[in-house]
Formats: C-alpha cells, sequence, structure tokens
C-alpha cells in the first residue's frame, strides 16, 4: 500500500501540472487509505502537501506577471481569516465520538471523510461540465460581498478538510472579477498557497509532525507537477479534464460507500 502511496503521491502533481487543478482533492484520501493516518492527520499533513505544490505551481505564473497580488489580498484577507477560526475552534469542537444509529458510528474521523467526499463529487462536477454561461453578479449583491463569501468558504473548506478550494476560487475570479483564466489560475495557486500554509503552521501545536515522511510526499508531488507541465506542452490538459473528473466522483462516491457501508 506505501508503494501505492508513493505512486499515487506522483499522480496528484502530475495532475495539477497537466490540468491545472483537481489533484490536491486526492490528498486525504491517499493519506488515509494509503498512508493509513488519521483523518484529521490527514488534514494537516494535506495542507503542508497542497501549499507547498501550490507555491512551486505558482512560480512561474509569478514570473510571467500572472499573479494579481492585488485580489490575493482581498479574496485572501476572510479566506485566511477563515482558516485560523477553523483550525482554532471549529475543528476541535467537533468530537471525537459524535452519534451512534443501530450498528453505525459516525465519529470525526468518518464525518470528515464524508465531507471530503461531497466535496470531491462537487469538485468533479466543475471539472466534468463543459464551459458555458458564465456566471452572471445577481443585481443585488456587490462584487465585494460575494467574492468575500466564496473567499470565507475557501477558508471554511481549507480549514476544515485539507483541500485547496481551487473549484471555489477560479470561478470567483473569472466570473465575478473577470480576470483572464490564465491570471486567476496563478492567482488561484497563490491564494491556496498562503491559505493552506498558514493553516498548517497554525495546526502545529496541536498534532505531532512526521517530517521525513512530510516532506517526502511534497517532494514527489512537487516532481509529478514538474513532469506534468512538461506534458502540458504535448497533451492538451482541457480534454482530460472531464476523464480525470468522472474519476474524482468515482473516488467520491467510493468513499461515502467505504465510510458508511463497509465499516
Amino acid at each position: 500500500m506505501i508503494i501505492s502511496g508513493y505512486l499515487a503521491s506522483i499522480l496528484i502533481g502530475i495532475s495539477l501540472g497537466l490540468i491545472g487543478g483537481g489533484g490536491s482533492i486526492l490528498t486525504v484520501p491517499v493519506l488515509v487509505y494509503l498512508f493509513s493516518l488519521d483523518a484529521v492527520l490527514a488534514t494537516t499533513y494535506s495542507l503542508f502537501i497542497v501549499g507547498s505544490t501550490s507555491v512551486a505551481g505558482s512560480v512561474s505564473y509569478f514570473l510571467k506577471g500572472l499573479v494579481n497580488l492585488k485580489i490575493s489580498v482581498f479574496f485572501g484577507l476572510p479566506s485566511v481569516a477563515a482558516v485560523l477560526l477553523t483550525r482554532r475552534f471549529i475543528l476541535p469542537a467537533i468530537p471525537s465520538h459524535i452519534l451512534t444509529l443501530g450498528g453505525f458510528t459516525l465519529t470525526r474521523s468518518i464525518l470528515l471523510m464524508l465531507l471530503f467526499a461531497v466535496l470531491m463529487i462537487l469538485a468533479s462536477w466543475s471539472m466534468i461540465k463543459k464551459d458555458g454561461r458564465k456566471a452572471s453578479v445577481p443585481a443585488n449583491r456587490s462584487p465585494v460581498a460575494l467574492v468575500g463569501l466564496q473567499g470565507t468558504a475557501t477558508g471554511l473548506i481549507t480549514g476544515l478538510i485539507g483541500a485547496g478550494g481551487g473549484f471555489l476560487i477560479i470561478p470567483a475570479l473569472v466570473n465575478i472579477l473577470k480576470l483572464p483564466m490564465k491570471t486567476a489560475v496563478g492567482t488561484s495557486l497563490f491564494i491556496i498557497a498562503i491559505n493552506s500554509l498558514t493553516g498548517f503552521f497554525f495546526s502545529l501545536e496541536h498534532q505531532p509532525v512526521q517530517w521525513p515522511f512530510l516532506l517526502t510526499i511534497t517532494a514527489i508531488a512537487t516532481a509529478g507537477i514538474l513532469i506534468g507541465s512538461l506534458l502540458a506542452a504535448k497533451i492538451d490538459g482541457r480534454k482530460l479534464k472531464p476523464a480525470f473528473g468522472w474519476f474524482v466522483l468515482v473516488m467520491g462516491l467510493y468513499i461515502i460507500v467505504k465510510e458508511t457501508l463497509l465499516k
């Protein structure tokens, strides 16, 4: 299983480099099911892996001037605040044993994995669907308010289950703030890096870290990003994105079945 975990780690990076996102959503399932980590610890490790790989992925965008720093701060402030509040108050407040219903016991770890599965299903839909009409800003809502809400929602997701939330960030940057797609991707990676690494370092006082293991997985995923970036020059990532979306959907459904019916 450990070898499978290392292979999956490099595939996470390849998918990030090839299709520009989505791969990080597999980080927690890989850590839980292939490396047998507790779900809460897996979310902490995922924050570091996602944050570090996002830094690596955003460097080329930054050098090309495709990271909007003003919007990063504008979007990132409510997002970072939500990450910190979630890691400080919400996650510790979830009891280890939540309820028992018949023969099924809902624990904190199972709850986090179910929430993650729901996130995977939502993210898969954003990858599967064809780019069609762009969402419009409702007449009674200002872009500032909508971006603030999106930033808060992203921070909540990042802090709770260790996912980057790029499927929320990029639509907000493109549809609400009207950024070009390449700038939106670069800015999204920058925001994800800030959110994730902030959440990780804020969690260090609560959980021990096996640095050799964590740095190894991060290095493998980062190498995968470089491989994916090279492949992107030869393969159209947009054509692979729906197929990857279906894979994420199947994985999300599998997690729900495994955590509820196969225990």
